[in-house]
C-alpha cells in the first residue's frame, strides 16, 4: 500500500512520470521508519529532522505539514494495508514537484509513504559474521548536504556493489581527508577500552537518529567516556568493538576487519536500552 500525497493506492499503481525531479535530478529527501506494536520509534526525532533536510534544500514545506498530520497519514496508509499488527519499515519520500531542470519551476512539494514488512518485531543481535572493508574507488565530501537523507546516495550503491562482488557483508566509507566517518547503511561507534567514538557530523556521516539516542544513551553511563571524534583506519583494527547502528536494525556488530576481529558484549549491553527508548519515545 502507498499514499500519495494523501491518498491511498496499491503499491503496483504508477505514481511517477519521467519528469519527477527526485529521479532526474535527486531532488528529494526521506526518512526511513519502524513500527512495532503501534509506535513508530523515536518518531518526533524523524520530523525534525525530516523539516530541517527540507529547509536545507529549500523546499516549500505545507502549512499542514505538522508532526501530527504526517503521523496520521503513516497511520492511515498502515490501515489501509491490512498490517497494524506487524512491524513495518516504513518509507517516507518528499520531493519537488515536476517543472523546471537544475533551477525548478517551483519549490512546491509532493510525497509519498510506503510500508514493507520486517521479519523481526524486536531489535535482536544475531550472532552471524559482518566482515568489513574500506571503500576506497570514491569519498564523501564532508558538507552540510552529506549529512542529510537524501536520494543521492551514488557512494553507498558502488560501496554495497562493490561489498557484494568481494564478500564482504559492509564497507565502511572515508571522506576526502580519508577518515572514517559511516558503514554503507548506518552510523559507525568503535570501543577501545572503556573509551566509545563516533564521528562528528563535521566529517561528513549521516545525521542518524539512532545514532543520536546511543550518544544520549552511553553518556549516561558512568562506567564509559564517549568521544564524538575523527576516526582513522589505522584505529580499527586497535578497536575492541565496532558497531553500526540504524533504526531498522538497531546495532549491526562488526565481526572482522581484516586480520582483527571483535566482540559484541557492549553492543549487547545497550541494545535493551535503545530498545526501551524506541518504546517509550
Amino acid at each position: 500500500m502507498v499514499n500519495l500525497n494523501g491518498n491511498t493506492c496499491e503499491e503496483s499503481t504508477p505514481i511517477l512520470t519521467l519528469s519527477n525531479r527526485g529521479l532526474n535530478y535527486g531532488d528529494a529527501v526521506f526518512e526511513t521508519l519502524r513500527y512495532t506494536a503501534g509506535k513508530i520509534f523515536f518518531w518526533e526525532d524523524h520530523y525534525f529532522r525530516l523539516m530541517a533536510s527540507m529547509r536545507i534544500l529549500r523546499m516549500e514545506i505545507p502549512m499542514n505539514f505538522t508532526m501530527e498530520f504526517l503521523e496520521s497519514e503513516i497511520v492511515k496508509t498502515i490501515d489501509a494495508s491490512g498490517d497494524k499488527n506487524e512491524s513495518l519499515r516504513i518509507k517516507l519520500l518528499v520531493w519537488r514537484k515536476e517543472g523546471g531542470k537544475y533551477t525548478p519551476q517551483t519549490r512546491d512539494i509532493d510525497y509519498a509513504i510506503s510500508i514493507e514488512k520486517l521479519a523481526n518485531p524486536f531489535y535482536t543481535i544475531e550472532d552471524t559474521s559482518c566482515e568489513v572493508e574500506l571503500f576506497k574507488d570514491h569519498f564523501v565530501i564532508a558538507d552540510l548536504l552529506s549529512t542529510l537523507k537524501s536520494t543521492n546516495r551514488l557512494v553507498n550503491i558502488l560501496g554495497s556493489i562493490y561489498a557484494q562482488e568481494n564478500g564482504y557483508a559492509n564497507c565502511l566509507l572515508l571522506n576526502e581527508k580519508k577518515q572514517v566517518i559511516e558503514a554503507l547503511n548506518g552510523n559507525i561507534f568503535l570501543l577501545k577500552g572503556n573509551t566509545v567514538k563516533t564521528p562528528p557530523l563535521s566529517d561528513g556521516c549521516l545525521n542518524g537518529i539512532t545514532r543520536k539516542q546511543l550518544i544520549e544513551i552511553i553518556k549516561t553511563i558512568p562506567e564509559f567516556v564517549f568521544e564524538e571524534t575523527s576516526i582513522s583506519p589505522f584505529e580499527l583494527q586497535k578497536a575492541d568493538e565496532i558497531f553500526v547502528t540504524n533504526v531498522i536494525s538497531g546495532i549491526i556488530p562488526i565481526t572482522k576487519y581484516r586480520k582483527k576481529e571483535f566482540g559484541n558484549s557492549f553492543a549487547k549491553m545497550i541494545l535493551p536500552k535503545l530498545s526501551l527508548k524506541g518504546r517509550m519515545s
